[in-house]
């Protein structure tokens, strides 16, 4: 069943969020970041600052189309999302104000927008989750496009609904082309059994009923944690060598241009990306993303993060996901 995420990439629908206009001591946070990890860090921020956050949370291409709707009247005043993307499309409708110079050199240029206008804050890996029961590490796949393959079929669980999977579509579009892109989406509905988000797909391999799953890291060490590592049933596989299977997630935020609280808005992105935000990120048991601030270890889970090998395309590239939106539905995947 389609989700309602991927409705709003096709066909720019919108979500209802509609809070009041904020006074000039509480922040509207339109939040596509997990619950839980935004629940930490505006109970962290409002303590520091005396700043209160109201939070509207919903699917990243859901919030993006609200605040298209809502234009100049959004009573948001940031926007913080697990996917760049969807910050790519308020940067190119103009509706991002610029991020102070001092916030965005607090993580390395590349991870932001290169105007200014959005700053990086976590970063998530590309990874396959698979049962070790059901298939041996060396029989996995040298790259993400040979799950196409006939040989797949039935053993692979994909969640394309899902917002996660739009950057891993517009990935492989800017590195293969469309025609290819549109070829490999087609191989992937001969192959896959459907699931409605990442965290299905990774319960769905822990169980058996699929023996590899295409997902985020985090969804994978949320779940080992969850059982504890004796119980879990599945591993991680990490594609090497510059793969579009391993490719980098970027979470980012930004302060809408439309903000009558711009200085108490500024503050919050400059709080995501201080040291003392990006530690309790890292040793959080409810965040299992990397933290982009340098000289933070990442939560004990993680694979070292510059043990990662991801493809060389840097978030402009990737693009805003429209593309991938409209490549998903042409496949007959949503």
């Amino acid at each position: 069943m389609m989700r309602s995420a991927l409705m709003m990439v096709l066909f720019g629908l919108g979500v209802a969020v509609s809070p009041g206009r904020a006074d000039a001591q509480t922040l509207t946070l339109y939040n596509a970041q997990h619950e839980q990890v935004v629940g930490m860090l505006t109970a962290m921020f409002t303590k520091q600052t005396g700043i209160n956050v109201q939070v509207h949370t919903g699917e990243g291409p859901d919030i993006a189309s609200q605040i298209l709707q809502e234009g100049a009247d959004s009573p948001a005043d940031l926007f913080f999302t697990e996917n760049s993307p969807e910050l790519i499309l308020l940067d190119e409708k103009g509706l991002l104000a610029p991020v102070d110079p001092a916030t965005l050199a607090r993580v390395p240029a590349k991870y932001s927008a290169a105007d200014g206008d959005w700053v990086g804050v976590l970063a998530r890996e590309n990874v396959l989750d698979f049962n070790a029961s059901m298939i041996s590490a060396s029989a996995l796949p040298a790259s993400l496009m040979d799950l196409a393959k006939p040989q797949w079929a039935g053993k692979i669980g994909i969640a394309p609904s899902d917002a996660d999977f739009l950057p891993l579509v517009s990935a492989v579009i800017r590195t293969q082309g469309k025609p290819a892109a549109l070829a490999w989406l087609q191989g992937l509905k001969a192959n896959a059994k459907i699931y409605e988000d990442d965290e299905s797909v990774v319960a769905a391999v822990a169980r058996g009923d699929v023996a590899v799953g295409v997902v985020n890291n985090y969804y994978w060490a949320r779940l080992e944690t969850d059982l504890g590592p004796q119980k879990i049933a599945s591993a991680l596989y990490h594609f090497r060598h510059g793969d579009i299977g391993g490719l980098i997630n970027i979470s980012g935020a930004g302060v809408l241009k439309s903000s009558k609280n711009q200085a108490a808005a500024q503050k919050f992105l400059a709080f995501l990306v201080s040291h003392k935000a990006q530690v309790a990120l890292a040793e959080s048991e409810v965040d299992f993303e990397y933290p982009l601030a340098p000289g933070v270890a990442p939560n004990k889970l993680l694979t070292p993060f510059k043990a990662l090998q991801p493809p060389a395309i840097s978030v402009s590239q990737l693009g805003d996901d429209q593309e991938a939106g409209a490549l998903l539905q042409q496949a007959g995947l949503i």
